[in-house]
């Protein structure tokens, strides 16, 4: 039997990278998933990929009016709502921590930070009233084993490893799971910015270097421990800090 079977779930920047991967193996294991993306035309091509399981939203999730619309569309369209992926998030280059400007910092923390208390206070309500549900919040790596040039990314993302945490203790009495999902970096639309430096082999190869099973994450990867965090294999895990990573945290 599919281990998401008759679930609906919602995954944030699922319009591209880890956030696809997420929505694509959840419809694979029989949920059905709303594609919400600041991009909109690659939120329905991920859900036109997926078929009719799936329903793409624009949703800027730094936006509470935005969060609260996602989260309204959702009910109307299925009537519920068993698990929520906070994976939308943004970085600034990687660079001197005294050269990220104001604004830079702002959007970082508000998309990557924010969009969470935003979406927590939108569904808990719902969770509650359903008697329980998963929250699964993409973290990082960066918030265990931080990588120089990568300062306040690196501490929104401890933030989020940390709020994970905290949400689980305080909303386990209710029946809601909530964990961290730790990726390191993959080949996504932040690659470059990641490393701050061009992307050739040789560049790659530095980071390479650091991860244990030698290879960057793939979306499967975090799509595979998404579906397990979120199915009844996981009932009794909560407040996890769980590493994709090939080894790198160690």
């Amino acid at each position: 039997m599919s281990q998401l079977a008759n679930k609906v779930a919602i995954v944030t920047g699922a319009g591209g990278g880890f956030g696809e991967g997420i929505a694509k193996m959840y419809a694979k294991e029989g949920a059905t998933v709303v594609i919400a993306d600041i991009d909109l035309e690659a939120a329905k091509r991920v859900a036109a990929d997926i078929g009719s399981s799936a329903m793409a939203m624009k949703t800027d999730v730094s936006s509470r009016a935005d969060i609260e619309e996602l989260v309204e569309s959702c009910l109307k369209e299925f009537g519920k709502l068993d698990i929520v992926v906070n994976n939308a998030g943004t970085t600034h280059k990687n660079q001197p921590m005294l050269d990220v400007d104001e604004a830079t910092f702002d959007r970082v923390f508000n998309v990557n930070v924010k969009s969470i208390y935003y979406m927590t206070q939108a569904v808990v309500p719902i969770m509650r009233k359903q008697g329980g549900g998963v929250i699964l919040n993409v973290g990082s790596t960066a918030g265990i084993r931080p990588r120089p040039g990568l300062s306040w990314y690196n501490a929104s993302k401890g933030a989020v490893n940390v709020l994970s945490k905290s949400m689980a203790v305080e909303l386990g009495q209710d029946g809601i799971r909530v964990n961290a999902i730790c990726p390191v970096m993959g080949v996504t639309g932040l690659f470059e910015a990641f490393m701050g430096l061009p992307d050739t082999p040789e560049n790659r190869a530095k980071f390479v270097s650091t991860i244990p099973l030698g290879r960057f994450c793939k979306p499967s990867d975090v799509g595979a421990a998404a579906v397990f965090l979120a199915s009844d294999a996981a009932e009794f895990m909560t407040g996890l800090e769980f590493p994709v990573d090939g080894g790198r945290t160690v």
